[in-house]
């Protein structure tokens, strides 16, 4: 049986030194991070009840201690909501997602705004032909965490892989809350174990939901290109974003954009 809820706690207060919390660091740790009954003598509970919580023997904390365990984990807002979720999951029946008709047509009216819809495994399910030329993964059918993870020419696309990355698994966390073992979820999750990075950031638990934020390519054709990406939720079923990327009017970038809509699509 999964312990999802456990396995959270447990890399949270791996995280989490003595001295984040005004302990002192005395005696040899054979783990890093908090000890349990440390942990569980802030959060106000006992050691053998927390014990239990992590082992996956209580599934039915409260309010208030997972509350209190918050509190000591310095968990933010995003985090804190995951926590809630593990502790009360909700299996959500699969959608079979869709991107809406008229997201489509509005995005293929941009001649030199990069835009596309994913889902919540980031898996695309539109894309205008501008974005193709500033990637060939944003196309229907490709996977971005594959791509990201496993795909060569993906990595060396990307200036900021490495934050890219991190921030790419906080967000599948994010948008699956309980729903890890959803079968094209843990399809995904086992094929990007091939990735020692994908591994490494998975065993953290971190939490981050998918905002927008600065993207830097280095294109093949026009160089080094800095860009802005917003990501707006899609209202319905499916759990769709609209990916929109843009550049600093008057630049550059804004230049390198509009010359990418002349080429000839990306193979």
């Amino acid at each position: 049986m999964d312990n999802l809820l456990g396995d959270f706690l447990r890399a949270r207060r791996e995280q989490i030194s003595p001295s984040d919390v005004g302990l002192p660091a005395t005696g040899r740790r054979r783990v890093p991070g908090l000890r349990r009954e440390e942990l569980a003598l802030l959060a106000g509970i006992s050691s053998d009840y927390y014990v239990r919580l992590e082992q996956g023997r209580d599934h039915n904390p409260s309010a208030q201690i997972l509350e209190a365990l918050a509190r000591v984990l310095d968990l933010d807002d995003a985090a804190r909501r995951h926590l809630h979720q593990l502790a009360a999951p909700f299996r959500s029946e699969p959608i079979e997602a869709r991107a809406p008709a008229s997201i489509v047509e509005l995005i293929g009216t941009w001649p030199a705004t990069p835009a596309y819809v994913q889902d919540r495994l980031t898996n695309v399910l539109a894309a205008n032909p501008v974005a193709a030329r500033v990637s060939p993964n944003y196309a229907v059918g490709r996977n971005l965490l594959r791509a990201v993870f496993l795909d060569p020419a993906e990595r060396a696309l990307r200036r900021d892989w490495d934050q890219l990355t991190a921030d790419g698994v906080a967000g599948l966390r994010a948008a699956l809350g309980p729903d890890v073992n959803d079968p094209s979820a843990a399809d995904l999750i086992a094929e990007l174990g091939a990735s020692e990075r994908f591994r490494e950031l998975w065993a953290r638990h971190d939490v981050r939901p998918r905002t927008g934020h600065p993207v830097r390519f280095r294109h093949p054709a026009a160089g080094d290109l800095d860009l802005h990406s917003d990501k707006l939720d899609i209202p319905g079923p499916g759990s769709l974003q609209l990916v929109v990327f843009h550049a600093t009017p008057g630049t550059r970038d804004a230049e390198t954009l509009a010359s990418l809509s002349a080429l000839s699509p990306a193979r």
